[in-house]
């Protein structure tokens, strides 16, 4: 039946805009991210604030400087001229303000400056301003959310709650990361676990259905539509910080090994990897930036996922990675925080953290369709 009600929600809804198209999506990349959640057996709290995050990544190529891409018909109402999306202007600005400092971004931009700002040691580069500006847009951009959230389905309400605190959410469990204060709405388990049995082709469909959309209302080639909303970002992602850190580590006699050629590794001659390529997914966090083997990175891994022979040689040496991590006083901060915003029950033994990371590497590799080494 849930399955059925996405089938119905992305294909014959009717749509004045793309939000029903991009809740769903956004949906389906939250169960991809935090697939431990399977476990819960309970109805899941999910923060608008996560939508959100995932919608500035989705419009941030319709809002871009040479050329902006309608989401659906702009109207006048009580004698004003509304936007066709009720964030555009926030998100313009948030772009160019972005640009501004970092230089063009290209469609794969929002997904950079999301990551960025999930975590706390990079969103503390960010100047007062900029971060207001950014949380100003979040809060535009979940009050748009509600329009889908209400609507999506047959009447409202009535495949998705209405809003409401995480503190008054009743037995759920919550997105790791989720403040009591947090405005979350509720997702059935039937409904989570139907986006896991048919996320890739949730993916495919939402796309398709939001690329037909575009080229209907904003007189673009359905391929240029496509194109915007499958960008990701490259690995362009910095690793400096993490590096330094790391290289630190072997100065002090720290024996750190790849985890996919088990080879030894010197400061002069390892990568920053990531474990989850960025391509697939722009996980920034500290469990997924490994020491890695750099001829091995650069030219066998690239952008593929471990396969699962692969991921079991890995698991003791990304044990030892971890465990070694705790030898620095920042990196084993980074790699609490991080563990926290994204496991359930946030592990803390290197070897918990490790079975974390495979599980969620094997989970992401069977609900998607992605190379393997």
């Amino acid at each position: 039946m849930s399955h059925r009600v996405i089938s119905t929600i992305l294909r014959h809804d009717r749509k004045v805009n793309s939000y029903k198209i991009a809740l769903l999506r956004a949906l389906n990349d939250v169960v991809l991210a935090y697939p431990d959640l399977r476990h819960s057996g309970r109805p899941i709290a999910v923060p608008l604030r996560l939508l959100a995050e995932s919608w500035i990544a989705y419009y941030w190529p319709f809002v871009g400087p040479d050329g902006e891409m309608l989401q659906g018909p702009r109207s006048l109402r009580d004698g004003r001229r509304r936007n066709d999306i009720g964030f555009r202007p926030q998100l313009r600005e948030l772009r160019r303000a972005w640009e501004s400092v970092h230089g063009p971004s290209g469609g794969a931009g929002g997904w950079l400056l999301v990551e960025h700002l999930r975590v706390p040691r990079t969103r503390a580069g960010y100047d007062a301003a900029f971060l207001t500006r950014y949380r100003s847009t979040l809060k535009q951009v979940q009050t748009s959310l509600r329009q889908p959230l209400q609507y999506a389905g047959e009447g409202r309400w009535s495949v998705f709650t209405k809003p409401v605190p995480a503190r008054d959410a009743g037995d759920t469990a919550h997105v790791p990361g989720t403040e009591p204060s947090e405005t979350v709405t509720i997702v059935e388990p039937e409904l989570w676990n139907a986006f896991r049995d048919v996320s890739l082709w949730v993916e495919a469909l939402a796309i398709h259905e939001w690329s037909l959309f575009t080229e209907r209302v904003a007189g673009v080639s359905r391929g240029q539509a496509y194109q915007a909303l499958t960008e990701r970002p490259d690995n362009r992602l910095p690793t400096s910080w993490e590096r330094n850190r790391v290289a630190l580590l072997m100065d002090e006699g720290h024996e750190i090994r790849c985890p996919w050629t088990h080879r030894r590794l010197h400061r002069d001659a390892f990568d920053i990897d990531h474990v989850v390529p960025v391509s697939i997914h722009p996980f920034h966090e500290l469990w997924n930036l490994i020491p890695s083997d750099a001829a091995f990175n650069r030219n066998r891994k690239r952008a593929l996922l471990p396969g699962a022979e692969a991921l079991a040689r890995a698991l003791p040496h990304l044990t030892a990675t971890y465990g070694t991590y705790a030898a620095s006083p920042d990196l084993a901060e980074a790699l609490r925080a991080d563990v926290a915003i994204r496991f359930a029950g946030a592990p803390s033994s290197p070897g918990a953290v490790a079975r974390s990371v495979v599980d969620l590497t094997e989970s992401i590799a069977s609900l998607r369709n992605v190379g393997r080494f």
